[in-house]
């Protein structure tokens, strides 16, 4: 098998990270077989159909016939995809073979025959009078999940009491944020460049996000469409995780008399999906101007907090946001990690439609300014190190020379007075080597 490194960008990357054993385990279930089916691309769809009902393998020159020459970049695409979520096993014998994952074809084929209906349970007529409409059920999801992100990064700001459980939160702040000593919590570099994908795309970005989850145990529960289940069809684990997919907006919980049923929202259905199928951009609502003033057209309180990250608010209307880009403000998120090319690009990704045909979007003395700003706090960088001086020899001294600079480790040397600098990673490595040159 090819060594393909996995890079965790989404939720399907993290399931091709998986061992063999978790994944053959998950492809037991035939509805995690749909969900895998629908992540490939399409070129990697078209050959685990080709291939359902075959058992053995197939040559790689035959599968190489199957495409035009100009595909041939799409073609490897689509193999190493299949490679990584082994779904296809690669032999080498004589020839280069590949072979369709059993258990998945297996399961995929009962799929097929049998349906992919859910086992549902005939609801009752009250309670589907009372389902809500599309419309209505995007609009809870979207407020449900931009609620959980002002809680993520400013609980202060919150528009209404959350009850998300500590260890959910937990579980999304690793990595989104970073606190030092007694401080509040901030936003990272990583849970910046979250948001930016978000007021872009909030199918990837929720993708993304739950790719902290664990893959099993999501995958279980099976999620495809607007329809309504029966809680009563889930087990004791999947009903627990249904209550935090519903203060995410993943799924609405529809209570009856005696029984209870959830209903998946979009972002749910888009987590199953290629993320082709979940890119609608959405529309910008920024403008900059050449003195540094900032206009944002926006209700979101959202979009107020992500702003706050890097600029200064000055005041806020009921559907406008005013602000300035300083250099404090700016400073402040530099020194959170968020870096100068993430600000000018998510002010250039968000303009709003009246600017954002301009050439330049954003003007160019901003973002001058912002780049220049940035890098006058990289002027020093501050590298651990260790300072030595008083060798007994300049032999000695020179055999550790060589020593770190072997390693990648010597950062300064004085031959006159026999002083060098090394970095702090061969410490310990470098105290080993003079005591060995000493005895």
């Amino acid at each position: 098998m090819p060594q393909v490194k996995i890079i965790a960008k989404n939720f399907m990357d993290m399931v091709a990270s998986l061992t063999a054993r978790d994944l053959n385990k998950l492809y037991e279930n035939p509805f995690i077989c749909e969900a895998i089916l629908r992540s490939l691309p399409p070129l990697a769809k078209k050959y685990v159909f080709q291939m359902l009902y075959i058992d053995g393998a197939i040559p790689a020159k035959t599968m190489e016939e199957w495409v035009l020459p100009d595909g041939f970049t799409k073609h490897k695409v689509a193999i190493d995809r299949l490679v990584q979520l082994r779904l296809f096993s690669e032999e080498k014998k004589k020839e280069t073979t590949y072979r369709l994952n059993s258990t998945f074809q297996s399961n995929l084929q009962k799929h097929l025959i049998n349906g992919g209906a859910l086992p549902r349970e005939p609801m009752p007529s009250g309670i589907t009078a009372r389902l809500p409409t599309l419309e209505d059920l995007e609009a809870y999801a979207i407020g449900q999940w931009e609620c959980f992100l002002l809680q993520l990064i400013s609980s202060a700001q919150a528009e209404r009491p959350t009850n998300f459980s500590s260890s959910m939160m937990k579980v999304f702040q690793r990595g989104l944020l970073i606190q030092r000593d007694k401080e509040a919590p901030r936003l990272t570099e990583s849970g910046f460049q979250f948001l930016r994908i978000y007021l872009q795309f909030p199918g990837v970005a929720s993708d993304i996000l739950f790719s902290g989850f664990s893959a099993s145990k999501f995958l279980r529960v099976p999620v495809f469409d607007s329809l309504a289940y029966n809680l009563n069809t889930l087990s004791e684990i999947q009903r627990s995780m249904i209550k935090d997919f519903a203060d995410l907006g993943l799924v609405k919980l529809q209570q009856g008399r005696k029984e209870s049923w959830f209903i998946p929202t979009k972002l749910a259905t888009n987590l199953s999906m290629s993320l082709t199928d979940s890119s609608a951009r959405k529309e910008g609502f920024v403008v900059v101007e050449t003195n540094f003033r900032m206009y944002a057209y926006s209700t979101s309180k959202l979009h107020c907090e992500i702003l706050r990250l890097f600029s200064k608010i000055e005041y806020q209307l009921p559907n406008l946001i005013v602000g300035a880009i300083t250099k404090e403000s700016l400073y402040n998120a530099f020194e959170n990690g968020i870096t100068a090319e993430q600000i000018i690009s998510f002010l250039q990704q968000n303009a709003h439609p009246r600017v954002a045909d301009r050439i330049p979007s954003v003007p160019e003395n901003v973002c001058d300014q912002i780049r220049l700003w940035e890098s006058d706090l990289n002027r020093v960088e501050m590298t651990p190190a260790h300072y030595y001086e008083e060798f007994p020899s300049r032999d000695v001294f020179e055999a550790a020379c060589d020593y770190a600079r072997d390693r990648s480790g010597l950062l300064w040397e004085d031959s006159k007075k026999m002083r060098l600098v090394v970095n702090a990673e061969i410490h310990m490595h470098m105290r080993e080597f003079l005591r060995g040159q000493n005895k």
